[in-house]
């Protein structure tokens, strides 16, 4: 398994929650947004991951509407 390199995983996130203690450890924001219902904020464009709306539907909403890019 390989180890996580969080500080360049850091680099890519758009996360804007900032206290956030899972940022640049994706398979614990993955684990944590999935129990919760939810896609984490790599999934969403800047704009749509700033309304802090990471649901399932908002996604689905999301790519049919503007495709994937």
């Amino acid at each position: 398994m390989r180890e996580c390199t969080m500080e360049q995983n850091k680099e890519k996130c758009n996360c804007t929650y900032e206290p956030c203690s899972r940022k640049g450890i994706c398979c614990e924001c993955l684990r944590y947004h999935w129990r919760a219902g939810e896609l984490p904020a790599c999934f969403f464009p800047d704009d749509v991951e700033r309304t802090y709306d990471h649901s399932l539907q908002r996604f689905i909403e999301t790519y049919q509407k503007r495709g994937r890019r």
